[in-house]
């Protein structure tokens, strides 16, 4: 397959804190379908008129995009895909005042400034690993999206687009989870929406009506695909940790009251929680 080739500046409003950004996207990587090389992130895109793979580098006022593409007239789309992924039409002073007004979260907030919210540039693929992820390690994870790519993934140059179709029944996990994706991916097949223009109403409800979707994983795709900035976490076992260690209630319940005061920007806090911990989605490889 031919690519055509075009490098292009992604502007964005600073700060821009990169750690987490490209931290999350690194550690949650597919192997075959996202990579991580000499500074650089790529991960391969599907685009209405063919397919791609967006190259990402981010430096101190912009972030250098490449992209790869097999039809020159889905640029535009993969430019937008490349800026939602990576949160770079939010205004992140707006954010942190916000946020930085709660006292327990001042001190996270001027510690990182500009923190984005790690997004997707394919929702059902978010919502197809959402799946994989259940009750499982990020490496297992991996390992078991990897298996899925090696075997149903179509080539794209030097990487794979993630199928977006395979039989369920293939996947070495539990009954129970093989049931949970075969509704995903009927509900995907019948028309549910996971892009950024979705109606996230309309899929929150269809999300929660599918088995074995609880709270988390439709916040987590809400967050992820949908782009909600006001998407929460309170049942998180890391934002569960970090509220006690803040100060901040630790029940699901008590901590959604709580986070009350930071809305619509809930989904940023989660990013400034998350960071507390010792993680590998933290940082930046050396």
């Amino acid at each position: 397959m031919r690519l055509d080739r075009f490098t292009e500046r992604l502007p964005f409003k600073a700060p821009l804190c990169p750690d987490n950004l490209f931290g999350h996207l690194i550690a949650t990587a597919v192997p075959g379908v996202e990579e991580w090389r000499d500074g650089i992130y790529r991960r391969t895109l599907r685009l209405p008129f063919g397919c791609g793979i967006a190259a990402l580098r981010p430096l101190t006022d912009h972030v250098e995009c490449t992209v790869e593409l097999s039809d020159a007239r889905d640029l535009a789309t993969a430019l937008d895909l490349c800026r939602f992924l990576l949160d770079l039409d939010v205004d992140p002073v707006e954010v942190d005042t916000a946020l930085s007004s709660d006292p327990l979260l001042e001190q996270l907030v001027l510690s990182a400034p500009g923190r984005r919210v790690p997004r997707t540039v394919d929702g059902a693929e978010f919502a197809i690993r959402a799946v994989l992820g259940q009750q499982v390690s990020t490496k297992a994870a991996r390992t078991h999206a990897a298996r899925l790519v090696s075997r149903y993934g179509t080539p794209v140059g030097d990487l794979f687009l993630f199928p977006l179709e395979f039989d369920p029944a293939e996947l070495a996990m539990p009954e129970s989870r093989r049931r949970t994706m075969a509704a995903l991916l009927e509900a995907l097949r019948s028309g549910l929406d996971l892009s950024p223009g979705a109606d996230r109403a309309v899929a929150r409800e269809w999300l929660a009506t599918l088995p074995g979707f609880g709270p988390w994983t439709v916040e987590s795709i809400a967050m992820r695909s949908l782009g909600d900035p006001d998407a929460f976490l309170p049942t998180d076992l890391g934002i569960r940790l970090a509220a006690r260690a803040l100060g901040l209630p630790s029940t699901p319940a008590a901590l959604v009251r709580r986070s009350e005061a930071w809305r619509p920007w809930r989904a940023y806090a989660v990013q400034h929680l998350w960071a507390t911990g010792d993680h590998e989605v933290n940082r930046i490889p050396a």
